[in-house]
This record gives structure tokens, sequence and C-alpha cells, in this order.
């Protein structure tokens, strides 16, 4: 029976999943469950065992049994993938269009609003000459972030179950929300899950293997400002939205996500409101270096206590919240995850990608949980805007991948 992980993924993108970090809820919309529905009730259909929905949470969990009967103690292996999407590009309404054998030409996504996806500006398209690319209408995100992991992690499921020629050790899934606002493991249940080792698909070009990622942490500043009639401000107004910029300008010019590649750290602004008597201005703050990552927490602190010190003790708040550390310090222990994928890989002619997460995945919070979790690619790319694609030769390539690392545990450990 073939099983055709393009159908499932044209299916689950048109479902809005949009996570959104203002809400404070878990999970932090609604409709996610919409999805998280559906596929608690194909697990079910195609013969998944303990299929679990976590009404409350919107987790999902299921299992495939070993069919292996030989005595022999293997290890649970585990795929994980996440159901939200960004919120930076709507994913309402979406509308993949298939372009057949693309030719290395522009492809024009909406010639209303003349948005066009180019070479020119993405020249890794010219990859992908020949192949069947997935692409949106030019309004809306593509939502292959990940519904590409979730689409090719159900493909294998219902490829091994509806094969049971196939023999293999037993093998856990988990679909989870809010990964996109950092809150995907926050209620991840690892007894429930009974995986010992997982992989998230989560990552991008086919052959990526990540288990670097970022250190991060959330720097928010608050300006206690002085308001004065501009008529009569001298010496005396405090301006709190010019000492967000004040700020700023403290920070390193070129340690900044515009300035920045591979694994050199920034600081990022995120948002920046107020007025003259107060102001607010948020930051992400990301270095794959331990030491490093101390230091731009350091030197956070200092710009503001500097600027108390001109300003006066307490016109400056500053507060920091590490978010999520480099997986590679849980990794080290357990390479062999690493080993065996980057064997299936090249079995199947893909060359694999040593390459650093620049962000964070489900994967490096559920190894600090004591859950090893690498992350594997998917074949989608320009996440998170309208210009995101996937490459229908590369998903199928990535459930050949998934089946890949079955056999590997499903053989002697």
């Amino acid at each position: 029976m073939t099983v055709d992980v393009i159908e499932k993924f044209l299916r689950y993108v048109k479902i809005d999943t949009q996570s959104d970090d203002t809400t404070g809820t878990s999970p932090s919309t609604m409709k996610q469950h919409d999805l998280a529905k559906i596929l608690f009730e194909e697990l079910k259909a195609i013969g998944c065992s303990d299929v679990y929905y976590d009404e409350e949470h919107c987790y999902v969990y299921a299992t495939i049994p070993s069919n292996i009967d030989d005595g022999k103690d293997r290890p649970a292996i585990g795929f994980v993938a996440h159901m939200d999407t960004s919120d930076e590009v709507s994913g309402k309404d979406v509308k993949p269009r298939i372009v057949d054998n693309y030719d290395g030409k522009d492809i024009v996504l909406n010639e209303v609003e003349k948005v066009v996806l180019s070479p020119k500006d993405f020249p890794e398209l010219l990859n992908h000459i020949g192949e069947d690319l997935i692409v949106t209408d030019g309004t809306t995100l593509l939502g292959a972030d990940d519904k590409a992991g979730v689409s090719e992690i159900m493909t294998m499921a219902e490829t091994l179950l509806s094969n049971p020629e196939h023999k293999h050790g037993e093998i856990k899934i988990a679909f989870t929300p809010d990964e996109e606002i950092g809150e995907g493991t926050a209620y991840f249940d690892i007894d429930r899950f009974g995986a010992k080792y997982a992989f998230t698909v989560d990552g991008g070009k086919l052959g990526e293997l990540e288990y670097e990622n970022f250190n991060a942490a959330e720097g928010v500043i608050k300006i206690n400002g002085r308001s004065v009639h501009p008529g009569d401000a001298k010496n005396k107004m405090i301006n709190a939205a010019l000492l967000c910029y004040e700020f700023h300008s403290l920070l390193p010019v070129f340690e900044n996500p515009m300035y920045t590649e591979k694994r050199e750290g920034f600081f990022h602004l995120t948002e920046v409101n107020g007025g003259t008597e107060s102001a607010t201005a948020s930051y992400i703050i990301r270095d794959h270096d331990e030491a490093l990552f101390a230091k731009k927490k350091e030197l956070f602190f200092a710009a503001a206590e500097f600027l108390n010190k001109k300003y006066g003790q307490g016109t400056v708040e500053v507060s920091v919240r590490d978010q999520y550390y480099n997986m590679i310090e849980k990794i080290r222990p357990h390479m062999h995850l690493v080993d065996n994928a980057k064997k299936v890989m090249e079995s199947l002619g893909i060359t694999p990608i040593d390459s650093p997460i620049r962000g964070g995945t489900d994967g490096a919070a559920l190894s600090y949980k004591g859950l090893p979790c690498p992350n594997l690619c998917t074949g989608g790319y320009n996440y998170h805007g309208k210009y995101e694609y996937a490459s229908i030769q590369e998903m199928r390539k990535v459930v050949d991948i998934l089946l890949g690392i079955v056999d590997a545990y499903g053989k002697d450990f």
C-alpha cells in the first residue's frame, strides 16, 4: 500500500493553527485543537495503540507497537512535530499550489499583490530545478513549519502499520502545540510519551541534521521617564522613548541578526512601545556558546546600569529570563542518534548537513528534560512568511529517512 505524504500535507496546511504569545493560555489559541482532533482520529484509524489526546493542553500521543518478537531489548524511539504555525504572517485560508517541474524562473505567487518568489531573492530555488514545489498564494504562510514534519511522521506511521512485514521496534509519536512561541514542551508528558530517544522533525533543507542550537533569553527594559511640557523641558524632561534607543546604542552594532550567521550570536530588538513618560523595549538574546551567552546577558544589565547612573537610579528597570539552552550538552552522551541518522541519509544518497540551529526546537527543551532529541529536516524553506515553499521530492525522501531510522533502531542496539 502506498501512502502519500503530500495528500496529508495539503489537508493539514488548510487548518489554521497559529499560536499567539499574548494570550497567556495553554494552548495559546484554541484553534490548534482543530488539527489535534484530526490527528487523534487519524492515528486511531490507521491502527496506532495508546492514542491519547490531552484535551486541556492540546498534545497528541500514540504508539506503534514493536512487531519483533525475539526477546531482545530495543529502545523505544520517538518522533515529534509541532502543530502550530508562526503568527508573523497569516495562517488563515492557506491556499497551497503545486508548481510542477520547476524551471528555475520566477514564480508569481500573487499577480494582483505583485508577490513573486524569485531566485534573485532566494537563490536556493535553483537547487530545485526539475522538482515539484508547493507554494502559497502570496497572502499567507504555507505552514511547512511544521506541518511538513507532522505529515511525514503520519506517513511513516501509516506506512509501517499498512505493511506489517516491515519489522521494527516500538515507536512513539507526539504532536505538540505552541512551539513557535517557545512553549511547545510546557506540558509535554515524557512518561506518557515513553520513548528513550527521539527526533523532532522540524528542520528545513533535505539532509539537515541539527543537534546544536542557541542558548536563548528574553530581555525586557522598562524606562521610567519624566514628562514635562516641551516648552519648559530643558534639564527637566527625561524622554523614555528616546532612552530606549539610547539603551540600544550601547549594544554592539554588529551583534544583530542582520549581520550574523552560523554560530554568531545577537541581540534582537523585537518591539518598542511607549512615549515620553514611560516606554518598554523587548529583546531576544542568543548565542551558541555558553560563555558568550553569559557575557551578552551581563552587557544587557550593564547598559541599564550605565543609564541609571546617568539619569538616576530607577530610570531603567531590566529583566532577563532564560528560555532554553544548547542541546549539544545533552546530545554528546548519545551521539548514536546523530551517527545513525547520518548513516541512514548516506544510504539514501543524501548528504548529511551538520547545521547549528539559529533558533530553538522542542527537541532542545526535551533534551534538557531527559529525552535526547536531535532535529531532522522536513524539505521546507523560507519559514514564517508568504515566500515559504516545500519540495515534494524532498518531503518524500524525509519519510524514507524516518523509516530508515526506524530500521536502525529495530536492529540489535
